[in-house]
């Protein structure tokens, strides 16, 4: 069965760290770029971070540059979400997808995947996190 699962969510402080981790299984991660998304209660969607299929393009939304790490371990079949400095407005139900011709580069890569525009191959079932005092 060819699906994505993540992993790591959790209930942290505020300025708590948490690693979240999108493996694949039936398929390889090798020629997939990577998008995290995440959807908070009552709001759309978002994009967080995109990483392409090697890991030489990574982006971020702008509420989460330099708090949020993603990268890849192809030989593993693994992507991760490294999340610091968390805050609560970072409080979501966190998704990762794969996409074979999602181009990371393309500034607009999150609205065009929420609209549709990009379809995404795969997508997780999403991993809560919480952070609160």
């Amino acid at each position: 069965q060819m699906q994505l699962v993540e992993s790591g969510g959790g209930r942290v402080q505020p300025g708590g760290s948490l690693r979240l981790s999108c493996a694949a299984s039936g398929f390889s991660l090798d020629y997939y770029a990577i998008a995290w998304f995440r959807q908070a209660p009552g709001k759309e969607r978002e994009g967080v971070s995109c990483i392409s299929s090697w890991g030489g393009t990574t982006v971020y939304t702008d509420s989460v540059r330099g708090r949020f790490t993603t990268s890849r371990d192809n030989a593993k079949n693994t992507v991760y979400l490294q999340m610091n400095s968390l805050k609560p407005e970072d409080t979501a139900v966190y998704s990762c997808a794969a996409g074979q011709k999602l181009p990371c580069y393309d500034t607009n890569w999150s609205v065009r995947t929420v609209s549709g525009y990009y379809e995404m191959d795969y997508w997780g079932k999403g991993t809560p996190v919480t952070v609160s005092s």
